[in-house]
């Protein structure tokens, strides 16, 4: 078979490059359907960008190099492309965007794209046996024990990261990025849940609180949830992608109130109230009853001094936990670092050294906050390389 350009992975980065690519474009993926990682995100209705989205929500070895994409295809154009195809859609909170309906509809309308465009779509299908060639690059597709033997003018890897391997993720992208001489930087789970020993917060499953969770120099405000293994939750989730093995983290579980003039005033007002009461009508009585040994919660308010309300509520500003580590690839929603940018051309998303090899989405040492931002860099970095691939 010789096709134009043949990608690899049909997610949401390789639809999109497939759908939007000129020639005759060849598209692979071992799953049993496209877009597998669209279908269940957002809780089935895909977060498909952010209406925030900018540089200054991706992490990358090089904070510049995702500029050019994410300006070139916006979360405006996709916002376009979205309502072109009369996919309803509402903004849930922090610019998140969700559809009304279906995450389905996002990978319906790819797939029309891909069908408009001629695209061969071929799933259940292992590629491997990549080489260079001096017309382009020859590989190999099995599927049910049967070959057949591929000549692709160029070659686009979009097979993402490692994360959640349920779904067939796999680290091919990075394979063949080694394979060919580029540097992988190092990989690990982001977007992921913390753990701590003993089950720590096993009592408290299911127990969420607004928080503002802090690591090293970045701080994210959103709900926190406790889980039989750790915690989790929006803000948690930011936070892991800036924390390594060994850190500590900081939550401040009243960051929109002023905690200790709530409970001076209180003392003033109903000084015979229980202070654990009263704690528990600001925070989840759970994990006040959790916090109660720990802090000496104890008597009423009247029976608190102002050095003493002033210790507890620092205490539960500056909440100072060390986890034991993450859930991993198992639950991590992205793949944290990846293919190393000094390789790629920030415009085109075309290797320096190989003309015609090219990288897009999760596998690229670029990955976004969580909210909508990896979606927009699959659809940006995608177009990047598809408008190449049109000239």
């Amino acid at each position: 078979m010789q096709v134009d350009t043949a990608i690899i992975g049909a997610g949401a980065a390789g639809m999109m490059c497939a759908a939007h690519a000129a020639g005759r474009i060849l598209i692979v993926d071992h799953a049993k359907a496209p877009g597998e990682k669209i279908r269940i995100s957002g809780g089935g209705r895909c977060n498909f960008t952010n209406l925030h989205c900018a540089p200054h929500a991706f992490l990358s070895g090089n904070p510049h190099f995702a500029k050019s994409a994410l300006a070139r295809y916006s979360q405006w154009d996709f916002i376009e492309l979205v309502e072109r195809h009369r996919i309803a859609w509402h903004e849930k909170t922090l610019g998140q965007l969700f559809c009304d309906g279906s995450a389905k509809e996002i990978i319906a309308m790819l797939r029309t794209l891909m069908q408009q465009n001629g695209v061969e779509l071929h799933l259940q299908t292992t590629a491997h046996g990549f080489a260079k060639s001096p017309d382009g690059f020859r590989f190999t597709l099995t599927k049910d024990g049967a070959t057949q033997e591929v000549l692709a003018r160029t070659l686009v890897m979009a097979t993402g990261g490692k994360s959640i391997p349920k779904m067939g993720a796999t680290g091919l992208a990075y394979e063949v990025a080694t394979q060919f001489g580029l540097t992988v930087t190092e990989t690990r789970p982001a977007l992921v849940p913390f753990t701590f020993p003993q089950k720590r917060f096993a009592g408290l499953a299911g127990v969420a609180t607004p928080a503002r969770v802090t690591t090293g120099a970045q701080s994210f405000e959103e709900a926190l949830l406790f889980t039989h293994r750790g915690l989790s939750g929006p803000a948690v989730l930011q936070a892991s992608s800036y924390w390594r093995e060994g850190d500590e983290i900081a939550i401040d579980l009243s960051p929109t109130a002023d905690l200790l003039r709530l409970l001076k005033t209180r003392r003033a007002t109903a000084g015979k109230r229980n202070l654990t009461t009263e704690l528990a009508a600001h925070l989840p009585a759970r994990l006040v009853e959790h916090l109660a040994a720990d802090l000496e919660l104890s008597g009423n308010l009247a029976d608190q001094p102002d050095r003493r309300l002033g210790e507890i509520c620092a205490h539960l500003a500056n909440w100072r936990l060390k986890p034991s580590g993450t859930e991993g690839y198992r639950t991590a929603e992205v793949t944290l670092g990846g293919i190393e940018t000094d390789a790629l051309s920030a415009k085109t998303m075309e290797t320096k050294t190989i003309p015609g090899l090219f990288f897009i989405g999760e596998a690229v040492d670029v990955t976004g906050w969580l909210g909508g931002y990896n979606f927009q860099w699959a659809w940006s970095s995608a177009m990047a390389a598809a408008r190449s691939l049109s000239t």
